[in-house]
C-alpha cells in the first residue's frame, strides 16, 4: 500500500473492534502512527494492538482504555496520545453504543449513556485536540456519524439523536476553522458488517419465521437500497481519503456510505 500518511500521527476512538479497528489498520499500513482506545476482552484487545502494531512496524500499538463517557477521561487520552505519539495529527471520533426502545420505555440512564459516549466524547476530544494541530499547522477531525445522523428510525431516539448532533458539530468545528489548514467532516455509514451487526440477523429469522437470508435483506437491511453490508474496508477507505492528501477542500462534509439508503 503506498503510505500516504508516513509521519502523521492518529488517534481511533473505539478501535479494539469493528469499523474503528479497520481504520486504525489501514491508517498504520499507510504509514501512520496510531493509538488505539476501547473496551473488550484482554486477549481481543491485545489481538488488535498486535495487529495495528505490526502494520507500524512495532510489537503493540499504543492503547488508552479511556471512558469515553467521563470528560476528564476523553481529555486524558487525547494527552496521552499526544505524549505516545509526538503529536495528534488526526482524530478519529468512532466509539459508540446503542440501545433499542420506544421513546416511552427507554431507560434514562441508557439515554444518557449513549448521548455522553456517541456525542459528547466527540466534542470534548475535539477541544482538546483542537490547540496541538492548530499549533502544528494541520489537522483532520473525522467524525463517525451514521445515516442516523441524517434521517430518523423509529426506537433509537438516543443513538438518532446522538448521531443528528454530531453532524451538526462537525459543521459548526469545519466554519471555525475554514482559514486554517483543519477540517472536520462526518462520515455517515449504513449498516455495517461488524460481528455486532451480524448478531442480529438470527434473531430477526426466529422472530420473523424465515431464513437468514431474508431476514437480512428484508428486515434489517430494508432501508438500505443495495441489500448488502457496507463493509469495514469501504468506510476505512472514506476516512483514509479524509485523512490523506488531497482533500483539504473537504470541510464540513456529512459523506453518505449507505447503499442509497439517503438516495430513497
Amino acid at each position: 500500500m503506498e503510505r500516504i500518511l508516513e509521519g502523521r500521527t492518529a488517534l481511533v476512538t473505539g478501535s479494539t473492534s469493528g469499523i474503528g479497528h479497520g481504520i486504525a489498520l489501514l491508517y498504520a499500513q499507510a504509514g501512520a502512527k496510531v493509538m488505539l482506545n476501547g473496551f473488550g476482552k484482554p486477549e481481543e484487545i491485545a489481538r488488535a494492538r498486535a495487529e495495528v502494531g505490526a502494520a507500524m512496524g512495532v510489537a503493540e500499538a499504543p492503547y488508552s482504555d479511556a471512558d469515553l463517557s467521563k470528560p476528564e477521561a476523553v481529555r486524558g487520552m487525547v494527552r496521552a496520545a499526544e505524549a505516545a505519539l509526538g503529536s495528534l495529527d488526526i482524530l478519529v471520533n468512532n466509539a459508540g453504543i446503542q440501545y433499542v426502545a420506544p421513546v416511552e420505555e427507554f431507560p434514562e440512564a441508557k439515554f444518557d449513556a449513549i448521548i455522553a459516549i456517541n456525542f459528547a466524547s466527540n466534542f470534548h476530544a475535539i477541544k482538546a485536540a483542537l490547540p496541538g494541530m492548530k499549533a502544528r499547522g494541520w489537522g483532520r477531525i473525522i467524525n463517525i456519524a451514521s445515516a442516523h445522523g441524517l434521517v430518523a428510525s423509529p426506537h433509537k431516539v438516543a443513538y438518532v439523536a446522538a448521531k443528528h448532533a454530531v453532524v451538526g458539530m462537525t459543521k459548526t468545528v469545519a466554519l471555525e476553522i475554514a482559514e486554517t489548514p483543519l477540517t472536520c467532516n462526518a462520515i455517515c455509514p449504513g449498516f455495517v458488517r461488524t460481528p455486532l451487526a451480524e448478531a442480529q440477523v438470527k434473531p430477526l429469522a426466529e422472530e420473523h419465521h424465515v431464513s437468514e437470508e431474508v431476514a437480512l435483506k428484508d428486515y434489517l437491511l430494508e432501508k438500505q437500497p443495495s441489500k448488502r453490508w457496507v463493509e469495514v474496508e469501504e468506510v476505512a477507505r472514506m476516512a483514509l481519503y479524509l485523512a490523506g492528501p488531497g482533500s483539504g477542500a473537504v470541510n464540513g462534509a456529512a459523506l453518505s456510505i449507505d447503499g442509497g439508503w439517503l438516495a430513497a
